[in-house]
Parts: structure tokens; C-alpha cells; sequence
């Protein structure tokens, strides 16, 4: 260690350890920060008891489970409630259902979407004759589900479109006694809106099964969804329901939002994956209106896509996550999140660290010359002052006593060894102008 230190410079392993020992403590903070926030937990909000929102998000925690993330579940009145939970930062939720639709002037700028993870298809089954447009429903008794509701914001905005609002004749049927697709049943109303979990296969399958009861065809689905950007085009297959009745005898279109997974930005990149993994696993299997695979899919309506699961789309989760459990890549990304600045924080620092050193030990030893340069120019400016002489000799000797008493290691000697030389020059001057002198001769 000694030879060590004498050949490289006490100076310089201290400077090197006082870099390493503050990148040390930098990382630690660091690392125990990061470490107290592991993402191991989220809040979803989910739905209603019993809705189709309430299954996923149960499916979802039992998906994270496996992960070690614990999925918190949060009740809610719906999709319009999921997303006031979430534009309201005094609610902790991280995630949360939305319907395509409902933003209606809702502050949405901290939030982002995951993706479509769903259809929700706008049905409405209605008495009579065959009605081939929306405006055929002007002035009928029409059950649009409860306010606050996506099928009630989705049924004014059609209806509106198509010249129908409250007060023109048309009743919007608000309370009904037992459940509407009874009251349709039962001739209490006219035409029945239903989406999400109210329009269910066996609920189809029941009305449809039902005479004079008929699912009103989108024939202009086309428009719509070109007018109103959140809507999709979906077809119901001819026979779908019952191919042995061939129910339905034909083609229908339909409208409808798509299902949104929202989160707040600032969602780790991680439980974004898991989620979008989780979604995958629920969400990918073929359906009455959607083929194998088809969702989650990256669909920006209202929401803009986050940039994490625009990556997860294009290539899959994250390199670490997809090759370790999430708790060992979780880990190591951490400690990466560490290294990585403090590499590049600490490789300059330490290339810079001889370079400083060297600079140091050369103004130490250079810095002597100024006072050789002034005893130089003193001794041709008083040459014939012998006790000025005498003073000058004596300040170089004071110098050459200080200077061999500098401890340097053996690659700078070359700088010691000519200072002292250059001593020895303005000595041999002083002493040879004192030859020279008138004075100095007697």
C-alpha cells in the first residue's frame, strides 16, 4: 500500500475515495427511496355488485396475484363514477373502467389510456313494425336507462342527433317497476336501450324469442361512427343467437363505445405491463361481436394512449420483466435505476480525478515561481543595495527549504527537480551581480 500510495499520490487516492464514497451514499438514498415505493400495490375502480366491471377486476387481482401485486378493488356506481374517481386527485385510485363517451367536460389531462379492452353495444329493442331509423322513435315511450348512466348519455346524444329530445312529445320513461326488459314485455314501453351487462346473450336470446318484439338495425352505422368518433361499427352474425331458428334471420348492425382500462399518468411502466398482461388473459378470447385476440388493442379515442403500453403493443413487456419474476426485475431495475446515473455521473469524474490531481500538484509547485520572478527583478532593480542583497539570498533559501519539503510522488519529481534548479539560476544571478557590484568588491 505504501508503494501504492508513493507511486500514484496520497492526494489522488483520496480524491478518488472521496468520489467513490459520495457516489456510495448517493446510491444508497437512492436505492432506499426507490425501495420504499415499490410498486407492489394498485387501486382499480371497478363497478357496480355483479357488473361485467366488478368479474375483470377480480379476474385482474387474482392474474397480479400471481405476481406478488396486491390489486385493490374499489366499488363504484359505473363508468361515469370510475372516472370522476379518477380525474379527482383527492381519490386514491390508480385505474379504473371507462366508457367511451362520458369525458363530457371532465378534466382528463392527468389521465391516460391503457387501451380498449371491450365492446359495449348499443341495443334497442322496441314493439311494432320494422323502424329503420332513430327518428321512427319520436313520441314513443322510451326506458334509456338511469341518469348518469353510459347507455343514457349514449341514448340522448343518438336521439338528439336524430331531432328527438325530452319535451317534444317523446316520454322518457324514468321509473319503472320491476326490470325494463319486463316492461317491455309488457307493453308498459315502447323501446327498451340496453348496454353492457343488461345486454347479456340470454337477454338477447329472451327478447328476440319474444313476438312483436324486434332489435332495431343501425342500417346508417356508418355515419354514426364517422359523426361521433368513440363509437365502433359492430355486426350481429345472421343465426348468432340461435341457428336453428336462425335467429337473427339476418345481418344487423349496431353502434357502440368501446370499454377503456384509464389510468392516472404516472403509472409505473411495470403495473402498466401486468395489466395489459392481465387484460390479455381476460379480454383476448373471441365473443358474439369481437374476434380471437382482438383486445386489449391500442384505440385512442378521447384518452391518448400512455407511452408505456404504446411500447407494451409494439414490443411486449419490458426486457426485464419479460425475462424475471416481477419481484427479481423489479429489483434489478431499481438497482439499475442507481447505477446507470451514478456510471455515468462517476466514470467522468474519476477520469477527471488524475487529470485535477496533476493540476494541483503543478500549482503547488508552480506557484513558487512568482516569488522567484520577484526576487529576480528586485535583485536588478536594488543591485547595489548589499542588505538588499543579503535579504533576497535569504527569502531563495527560506524557498529552496520549503520546497524539499514537498512530498510528491516519483512522476512529478521532474517538476520538483527544475524548480529546484531554477533556484539554484536566480541564486547563481544574485550572487553574480553582487561579483559585478562596486560594492561587492571591496
Amino acid at each position: 500500500m505504501s508503494k501504492f500510495t508513493v507511486l500514484i499520490g496520497r492526494g489522488q487516492i483520496v480524491a478518488i475515495g472521496a468520489i467513490l464514497l459520495t457516489g456510495l451514499v448517493i446510491g444508497m438514498v437512492i436505492f432506499i427511496y426507490l425501495e420504499s415505493t415499490a410498486p407492489n400495490t394498485i387501486t382499480i375502480a371497478s363497478g357496480p355488485k355483479g357488473s361485467t366491471f366488478e368479474s375483470s377486476a377480480e379476474k385482474y387481482k387474482q392474474i397480479l396475484k400471481k405476481e406478488g401485486v396486491t390489486l385493490k378493488i374499489i366499488p363504484s356506481e359505473g363508468s361515469l363514477d370510475n372516472l370522476h374517481k379518477l380525474s379527482n386527485p383527492k381519490v386514491a385510485v390508480d385505474v379504473g373502467f371507462v366508457l367511451g363517451g362520458e369525458v363530457n367536460g371532465a378534466n382528463i389531462d392527468n389521465l391516460v389510456s391503457l387501451g380498449s379492452i371491450s365492446y359495449q353495444p348499443l341495443m334497442i329493442f322496441y314493439h311494432g313494425k320494422t323502424k329503420h331509423l332513430l327518428s321512427d322513435f319520436k313520441g314513443k315511450r322510451l326506458y334509456i336507462g338511469e341518469d348518469g348512466s353510459g347507455t343514457h348519455t349514449l341514448a340522448l346524444t343518438l336521439l338528439k342527433a336524430n331531432g328527438i329530445e325530452p319535451k317534444d312529445g317523446t316520454i322518457f320513461v324514468d321509473d319503472i317497476s320491476g326490470d325494463a326488459v319486463r316492461a317491455l314485455e309488457e307493453n308498459r314501453i315502447d323501446a327498451l336501450f340496453i348496454m353492457g351487462d343488461s345486454s347479456s346473450s340470454d337477454v338477447m336470446h329472451r327478447l328476440l324469442h319474444t313476438p312483436d318484439i324486434s332489435l332495431f338495425n343501425f342500417t346508417q352505422a356508418d355515419g354514426y361512427i364517422r359523426r361521433i368518433n368513440y363509437l365502433n361499427k359492430l355486426v350481429l352474425p345472421k343465426g348468432s343467437l340461435d341457428f336453428g331458428k336462425d335467429i337473427p334471420s339476418a345481418e344487423l348492425n349496431l353502434i357502440g363505445p368501446t370499454v377503456e382500462l384509464v389510468a392516472r399518468k404516472g403509472l409505473h411502466p411495470a403495473l402498466s405491463d401486468l395489466l395489459l398482461e392481465a387484460a390479455r388473459e381476460v379480454h383476448s378470447s373471441p365473443g358474439l361481436f369481437k374476434n380471437r385476440g382482438e383486445f386489449p388493442v391500442a384505440q385512442e379515442h378521447e384518452f391518448p394512449i400512455s407511452a408505456d403500453a404504446t411500447r407494451y403493443y409494439t414490443s411486449g413487456k419490458s426486457f426485464l420483466y419479460r425475462t424475471f419474476p416481477y419481484g427479481v426485475a423489479s429489483l434489478i431495475a431499481r438497482l439499475l435505476s442507481v447505477i446507470v446515473p451514478l456510471a455515468l455521473l462517476l466514470i467522468p469524474a474519476l477520469k477527471a480525478a488524475p487529470a485535477f490531481y496533476r493540476w494541483q500538484m503543478e500549482y503547488r509547485i508552480k506557484s513558487w515561481y512568482r516569488t522567484l520572478f520577484d526576487i529576480e527583478r528586485n535583485a536588478f532593480t536594488h543591485w547595489s543595495d548589499l542588505s538588499k542583497r543579503k535579504e533576497l539570498l535569504h527569502r531563495l533559501d527560506t524557498i529552496e527549504n520549503s520546497v524539499s519539503k514537498i512530498v510528491v510522488p516519483s512522476k512529478f519529481g521532474d517538476l520538483v527537480y527544475g524548480l529546484r534548479g531554477h533556484i539554484d539560476f536566480v541564486r547563481n544571478r544574485l550572487l553574480s551581480l553582487q561579483t559585478e557590484s562596486p560594492t561587492g568588491s571591496d
